[in-house]
């Protein structure tokens, strides 16, 4: 399909291509705006059918959102943004360079400018940043014959109508009512009387993260954003909260590798800012792991009093690394899923240290039988090495659990104390556990 699309469109075939487009799913329509070429651009967005163009011209990826923008005529403009709904005009603007912000609001009236102006000031990543305001809004004196009577006038514009947001008159938020309850009620019933009062509800400056917990754990489909004084402002549709899912996971897995996060396409990255991204951790571990080095040095008369010690360093800080990983993975998934929080230390340390304790036996009851068959070295020193490995792996277990719950408590995104940082300080302990270790029992 996209195929012949594209060859309508090349051969000037305009009122064949638009007859195909009728039939597509906006986003693949959208996804042909990558595929075609700039010079074209502009007239296979003009070919769309009206009720459609705006529905596509919000999956557009920003850049040819900008390109658009600046070719097409303010009467096109104004038609789209009229026709997008408000949370994704919001999105537009701060995604654009000011030249073409200048253009859109150029289109905007002066009422649709102040609220644009207001959902630009919430702070990045709040409820109030990413909530829409189009949503049908009920009185409780109405009879559910007039509320149905009033969803159909409005809903029209509206980004969802299967929930409703009861409100009065200075509209503080009173209860919510299921479009099925509405249909499935007598028509002579009061809104008040089928409408649901146990309302899960976030406030504008709340925190996406917040959001998409709530959402997880009541299995929402849209939520209302209320002020401080719970006068509903907006609503959080669940297709917001899958986009808030994959930013914020985006943004883990970027912390957690040690790079500065970043929502840019890897492909579309330009060198310099992946460089820029991956450059200041990279620096800061490395600085770090000069501690490694000294507690080396420290111990160098011991290294070369029994050289087999050294070769036995790699495998230590390695098992010790990977340990201490395993449990930060598990302790940044439970605070992030809501599951485990700062005040659960203790039982987390007393679960780590246990599954430690198991781990740590049974790797060192393999690594001492290891090096007794294959290595062979003496008793000594292999129980120098597996009781260091023992040791480092209770050691990583419970600081590998401790550390993303510090790191919550003092206010900083756990992702941060994942795999880079806490093998850096794991390695550290773990040689000085070995060094000391090989001190005592080899008399050295």
């Amino acid at each position: 399909m996209n195929e012949l699309i594209l060859e309508l469109i090349n051969q000037n075939k305009l009122t064949e291509a638009r007859h195909e487009l009728e039939d597509m799913n906006i986003v693949d329509i959208a996804q042909l705006f990558e595929e075609i070429d700039r010079h074209q651009l502009i007239k296979f967005f003009r070919i769309l059918p009206k009720d459609i163009a705006a529905d596509v011209f919000s999956y557009i990826p920003t850049e040819l959102q900008a390109f658009i923008i600046e070719s097409i005529t303010d009467f096109e403009i104004k038609h789209i943004i009229d026709d997008l709904f408000f949370d994704d005009t919001v999105d537009l603007i701060e995604e654009m360079p000011a030249v073409v912000v200048k253009k859109v609001l150029k289109s905007t009236d002066e009422q649709m400018r102040k609220l644009i102006n207001q959902f630009l000031n919430y702070p990045e990543d709040s409820a109030g940043s990413v909530m829409t305001i189009e949503f049908v809004d009920l009185k409780k004196e109405m009879t559910v014959k007039h509320a149905l009577s009033h969803i159909r006038k409005t809903g029209i514009d509206k980004e969802t109508i299967n929930t409703c947001y009861v409100i009065d008159a200075n509209r503080k938020l009173e209860g919510i009512v299921s479009i099925r309850r509405l249909i499935l009620s007598n028509s002579d019933e009061l809104v008040e009387d089928i409408m649901n009062t146990d309302i899960i509800y976030i406030h504008t400056y709340d925190d996406q993260e917040k959001i998409a917990m709530l959402f997880k754990k009541y299995d929402l489909l849209s939520m209302p954003v209320v002020d401080n004084e719970i006068r509903l402002v907006g609503i959080i549709t669940v297709d917001d909260v899958v986009d808030i899912i994959d930013q914020e996971n985006t943004e883990d897995i970027h912390k957690m590798a040690a790079m500065a996060p970043s929502e840019e396409e890897y492909l579309k990255t330009s060198v310099l800012t992946l460089a820029k991204n991956r450059i200041v951790w990279l620096l800061v571990l490395m600085i770090s792991a000069t501690i490694t080095g000294n507690i080396i040095s420290k111990f160098q008369n011991v290294l070369e009093t029994v050289v087999i010690l050294a070769t036995y360093v790699p495998m230590l800080m390695n098992t010790g690394g990977n340990a201490g990983s395993q449990s930060s993975t598990m302790a940044i998934r439970g605070l992030a899923l809501g599951e485990i929080a700062p005040r659960d230390f203790l039982m987390i340390v007393w679960k780590e240290f246990r599954v430690s304790i198991l781990v740590g036996f049974v790797l060192a009851s393999v690594n001492f039988l290891r090096i007794l068959m294959f290595d062979k070295v003496s008793i000594n020193i292999g129980i120098v090495v597996s009781a260091s490995l023992f040791f480092t792996v209770a050691m990583a277990k419970v600081v590998g659990g401790l550390l993303p719950l510090m790191a919550q408590k003092l206010k900083l995104d756990p992702a941060i104390m994942a795999s880079p940082l806490i093998t850096t300080i794991v390695d550290a302990v773990s040689l000085t556990i070995y060094f000391t270790m090989s001190t005592m029992l080899l008399g050295l």
